[in-house]
């Protein structure tokens, strides 16, 4: 499914997405223009369905890498505050997209990240897509018609989309009706707004420091080199038409600054090689990688022996990836560009100079991974352990230590570390569905369906949520407390459900 087609994607019932105890109101939906907080919950039902998703790219990793570079970006902006906190995350799919939904959610396609030549040119994506949100583009487009109005006009549309994943031309063909157009034209970029997007993203790139030619760059790449896609253009002109003259615009501002170069990150690099090394057969990534390395086909040798690790790891050739792991702490050592990273050495807490240092905490994660599934347990152990006193709230290192505790029938000292972590990681969709299965293991069922019913919520599932409070009530509890809580969440969620319901 092309997720382009995500931002016509609008739920008949409109749920709460809930993040904490308090059900907001959603005010008069009947109203003239379409709110914030309605914007955001238009977001959180589109979202659920890309979570559902086979391409959805469920990866802390490179989420947080995509995550810390928009903060750089937003913190530039100038812009202190704005109406919804951004999400950004990745899709499994080699065409070259991204894209802004409703609510201040940014996707990327894992071939865009790929096709990038520089991280200043990601960027510069990324800078364009943040400049649609922060400047309102979509509630402008939605705020032309009542909220009931527009769950009006695309119900049936937003059917035919989700059954395009068993049947691709059936949801193509109601795509090309006279509907479907009035509700795209009605959400597409206008090229006022393409033009704003890159005034105003051009400005955050260069404030963020980066090189503002990546903009540029990029976009007169993809151009050139529509002329040989089959469909005659890339996925992400399709969504974003770049002209002549918007480039020509770019070039002009960046002409005015003049060259300076911006050496990529790390973990840029490392993201790339991830990204890289879980796509396609598993054994011909593996060769692949290995015969980069041995005809030195590389840009970053580091990272290049990171995608290797992974892609052993992916390949179940557990002994080579130990022995390969070795050979990328030794190669950290030499490596100009890991230069921060030299008093990191393999099984002993890291010593990281300067800032917090994502590259560092990808490497040891990994690390631990090899160790715990070539049996090191001890090894492993000891590794999230270290790692997680340098970086105590990096996701992956947080789920993958709780998960490794589960593993190894410790489900009581997993769940106290999740609800330590819990105080700094807050509404985490996964943290909750590791807390069940910690509850599950320590047989405590009422617990267990509680804690994924909340997981639910988050989700936008409310009904999916309403049945796992109801299973969790039919499990035996002597604990009244826990009781009355599962029982009085239940009561607020159909309170909720109902008044919703009445509103359609």
């Amino acid at each position: 499914m092309k997720f382009r087609y995500f931002l016509l994607i609008i739920p008949l019932l409109f749920p709460a997405h809930i993040f904490g105890q308090e059900l907001p109101d959603l005010g008069d939906v009947s109203q003239a223009s379409v709110t914030p907080y309605q914007e955001r919950q238009i977001g959180i039902q589109i979202m659920r369905e890309i979570r559902a998703d086979s391409s959805y790219l469920d990866d802390p990793e490179v989420a947080d890498y995509l995550t810390r570079l928009g903060s750089r970006l937003i913190a530039a902006s100038g812009q202190v505050a704005f109406d919804n906190p951004f999400e950004f995350f990745a899709i499994n799919d080699s065409s070259i997209n991204a894209f802004a939904l409703p609510g201040a959610f940014v996707g990327f396609h894992s071939g865009l990240i790929s096709a990038a030549q520089n991280e200043s040119e990601l960027a510069g994506v990324m800078a364009h897509e943040i400049a649609h949100v922060t400047q309102k583009h979509l509630a402008r487009m939605l705020s032309g018609s009542s909220y009931l109005g527009i769950l009006g006009s695309i119900a049936a549309l937003a059917i035919a989309i989700l059954a395009s994943r068993s049947n691709p031309n059936a949801g193509q063909a109601v795509i090309a009706t006279a509907q479907a157009s009035a509700i795209q034209s009605q959400l597409n970029f206008t090229r006022k707004h393409e033009k704003e997007a890159d005034r105003v993203g051009f400005n955050m790139l260069v404030k963020a420091g980066f090189d503002p030619h990546g903009m540029s760059s990029f976009f007169e790449r993809m151009q050139h080199a529509s002329r040989y896609y089959e469909n005659g253009i890339p996925s992400y002109l399709m969504t974003h038409p770049v002209s002549h003259e918007r480039i020509a615009d770019i070039q002009n501002r960046t002409r005015e600054l003049g060259y300076r170069q911006v050496p990529d990150s790390l973990e840029f690099h490392l993201v790339r090689a991830r990204i890289r090394s879980s796509q396609g057969n598993p054994t011909a990534v593996i060769n692949e990688f290995k015969a980069r390395l041995q005809d030195k086909r590389y840009i970053n040798e580091v990272a290049e022996r990171y995608g290797l690790v992974n892609a052993l790891l992916r390949g179940r050739q557990f002994t080579q990836a130990d022995e390969e792991l070795n050979t990328l702490y030794h190669t950290i050592q030499s490596d100009a560009s890991a230069q921060s990273l030299r008093n990191h050495r393999l099984g002993k807490s890291i010593q990281v100079e300067g800032n917090y240092l994502q590259s560092a905490a990808m490497i040891e994660t990994l690390a631990a991974r090899v160790k715990l599934a070539s049996g090191q347990i001890e090894d492993a152990f000891r590794l999230y352990q270290a790692a997680l006193r340098s970086f105590p709230h990096y996701r992956a290192l947080v789920y993958d230590y709780a998960d490794a505790l589960l593993k190894h029938k410790d489900a009581q000292t997993a769940l106290q570390f999740i609800d330590d972590q819990s105080r700094f990681i807050h509404d985490d969709i996964r943290l909750y569905r590791l807390t069940a299965q910690c509850h599950a293991a320590l047989g405590n069922g009422l617990l267990q369906h509680q804690a994924e019913a909340e997981a639910l919520i988050r989700e936008g599932n409310l009904r999916a949520a309403i049945e796992q409070l109801q299973v969790a009530l039919r499990h035996k509890h002597d604990n009244f407390y826990q009781l009355s809580s599962v029982e009085a969440r239940l009561r607020q969620l159909k309170e909720f459900v109902a008044t919703e319901e009445e509103k359609k």
